[in-house]
């Protein structure tokens, strides 16, 4: 290829192309943005990372691609080569012709059987379970998690709930009296789940041969305890104290409604100006719980509605914007119903696939609009243009989905069932994507089409 050919076709494919792409990246990146909201710090990250990784992607492919395509043509190209590329081209070409073809003639029924195949998969999505259970992520043959569930078997428990209470006098008899009921009852009240309690009234008792010290002695004899055994139960201050209740290995939701009813439970009277808080590894267990089932169905919304906000300030045409997030948003009902079906959990990571495959779905159907517009201002009918639309840059949508679904892959085949379960469910997202973006949007667009003001050189 010459050098004005090669500078030529640069030129045109940053004219074309770069547009688009970068309006699908800006998409994308605010997607991602999404996650911001989960309460979960690593969720938050992933987004952070998930962002900067696309822009700086977009900014490399045209810095650093653009002049190695340009010398690999200009230096390197042979005609043989070329004409080798040209008819395979044509091949791939004749069969995405021929798969719009179909789509479009079946237009209704695939957009009918879409939209309910979703709204089937989002009341499946409402029946997935959470999984916060660490020990459940790692392989089971782990020594690490071994040596845990020995430990358990030796001490009856290694999970814990702290009952902390904040007071001016916590060794006002009053308090003690609470303290001292809430640490002998917990066990008979909860037999089920709680395995062992200590408190400062615990310790007064193994001091006492079963019995609490009258009220004059209590302040001697903390005084009298080892520093470092006071500081498991009381503060120096003497404001703050905890109540160490260790229980029972449970599943999440058990978890949840343990905690519930233990707060219900130890509300102390009001006249004992007591504050009492529930804290713990198990308490944060159920917290991310609440996070996660709430808060990946506002990270998706919020996703779904940032992609849209973009793209109407970019296009400034309502359907234009809703054209381009439809499809992959009935994905969204697609990907939970596949959770049900096939048994998987949400867990950290899961938890974001919404606003994942709005942000990189979105791309996919982004380009393809735009190609289709593109050919629709050169006078092109819609089934047209469409037809062009597809068979001109589906090779290059289906490389990149093929690339994001190769990558993810790698994660399958991992010992850790967080990073398998993300993997596996990623993979099928990506999967639906390409479904989604190849046979739901061409009908999508010609169908919308109708609602654009279309002329040649203006939409």
């Amino acid at each position: 290829m010459s050098k004005d050919k090669s500078i030529t076709a640069a030129k045109e494919t940053i004219k074309h192309m770069v547009p688009a792409v970068g309006i699908s990246i800006l998409a994308g990146a605010l997607g991602f943005s999404a996650l911001y909201i989960s309460p979960v710090p690593m969720v938050q990250d992933f987004g952070k990372m998930l962002k900067f990784g696309v822009i700086i992607s977009f900014v490399a492919s045209i810095f650093f691609l653009m002049p190695i395509l340009f010398t690999r043509d200009h230096f390197f190209a042979q005609a043989t080569k070329k004409r080798k590329l040209k008819a395979s081209n044509g091949a791939f070409e004749k069969i995405l012709g021929s798969l719009t073809r179909g789509t479009l003639k079946l237009g209704p029924i695939i957009l009918t059987i879409a939209l309910l195949l979703t709204i089937i998969g989002v009341v499946g999505d409402m029946k997935v379970g959470v999984e916060t259970d660490v020990e459940k992520f790692m392989p089971e043959d782990t020594q690490e998690l071994q040596e845990i569930h020995e430990l358990r078997d030796i001490l009856g428990t290694t999970d814990q709930v702290v009952i902390m209470y904040e007071g001016a006098n916590l060794l006002e008899e009053r308090v003690i009296r609470w303290v001292d009921h809430q640490t002998e009852s917990l066990a008979d009240k909860f037999p089920d789940v709680v395995v062992n309690t200590k408190s400062i009234t615990s310790i007064f008792r193994t001091m006492n041969h079963g019995e609490l010290p009258p009220a004059p002695n209590m302040e001697e004899q903390v005084t009298n305890l080892p520093k470092n055994q006071l500081k498991m139960v009381i503060t120096d201050e003497q404001d703050k104290g905890v109540i160490l209740v260790g229980v029972k290995h449970l599943g999440a939701e058990d978890m949840k409604q343990f905690i519930d009813d233990l707060r219900a439970y130890i509300e102390p009277e009001s006249e004992l100006d007591l504050g009492v808080t529930l804290t713990g590894k198990s308490v944060l267990d159920v917290e991310m719980i609440s996070a996660l089932t709430t808060g990946r169905y506002q990270m998706t919304l919020l996703g779904i509605g940032l992609v849209f906000l973009v793209l109407l300030a970019v296009y400034r045409h309502f359907v234009k914007a809703l054209v381009a997030i439809m499809p992959i948003s009935l994905i969204i009902g697609w990907s939970g119903g596949l959770m049900y079906v096939f048994g998987f959990e949400y867990t950290p990571l899961t938890a974001t696939l919404g606003a994942l495959v709005i942000g990189i779905g979105t791309e996919f159907t982004i380009l393809i609009m735009e190609r289709f517009y593109e050919e629709r201002r050169k006078g092109r009918d819609r089934q047209e243009a469409i037809m062009v639309a597809i068979q001109k840059i589906g090779k290059a949508i289906i490389a990149s989905g093929l690339t994001v679904i190769g990558g993810f892959s790698a994660l399958i085949i991992s010992d850790f069932v967080i990073l398998s379960n993300f993997g596996m469910m990623t993979v099928i997202n990506m999967t639906l994507c390409l479904v989604s973006t190849l046979i739901v949007l061409p009908p999508t667009l010609v169908l919308f089409d109708r609602l654009v003001k279309t002329k040649e050189g203006i939409i």
